[in-house]
């Protein structure tokens, strides 16, 4: 009888945590599937970074999340969202999605840009691809020609840029 009380209490606690576990997938925004790369260092060593040869770029996502069908790319930001997502997020997804499409063979229909309170699907147009890569193009021409600038005045984010000690415009 006592086993049987045991087992009981087992299972329950077993569909318990089984639920608390689909509900805070839920609140991360990550859609169902498994997970196979993550670049949060809370959860395991970082991974290597994407790279395609063809339109010379490299990335590394939050994680990315194989559903069975496709790889869905998921960038977390730590702030509230936005009514939308601000463009330069949304083309750092669709950076993720390229790298994806041409490093797995496996073209993304959508990403996820996780703020803080909620997620958004961006698709992944052939519209959005040519933007990106029209985006890309511009950010090579700056560099080229010593055209590129700061864009901000907030110190903060200064202070977490990994390029801060190369940079002669950063905010103090």
């Amino acid at each position: 009888m006592d086993w049987l009380i045991l087992c009981i209490a087992l299972f329950l606690a077993g569909i318990l945590l089984l639920s608390l576990a689909r509900a805070r997938r839920a609140q991360s925004g990550l859609p169902e599937g498994r997970l196979v790369y993550v670049d949060t260092s809370a959860w395991r060593r970082t991974e290597r970074p994407l790279f395609s040869k063809a339109y010379r770029i490299t990335g590394k996502p939050d994680y990315l999340v194989d559903d069975g069908r496709e790889i869905v790319p998921v960038e977390v930001k730590s702030g509230r969202a936005p009514h939308q997502p601000h463009e330069s997020h949304v083309m750092q997804l669709a950076a993720y999605c390229l790298l994806v499409e041409e490093t797995t063979n496996r073209r993304p229909r959508y990403g996820i840009i996780k703020y803080a309170d909620v997620a958004f699907e961006v698709d992944y147009t052939p519209e959005l691809k040519e933007a990106l890569l029209m985006t890309v193009d511009e950010m090579r021409d700056d560099l080229t020609h010593d055209a590129a600038r700061r864009n901000h005045t907030d110190s903060r984010r200064c202070e977490s840029c990994g390029y801060a000690e190369y940079c002669d415009e950063k905010v103090t």
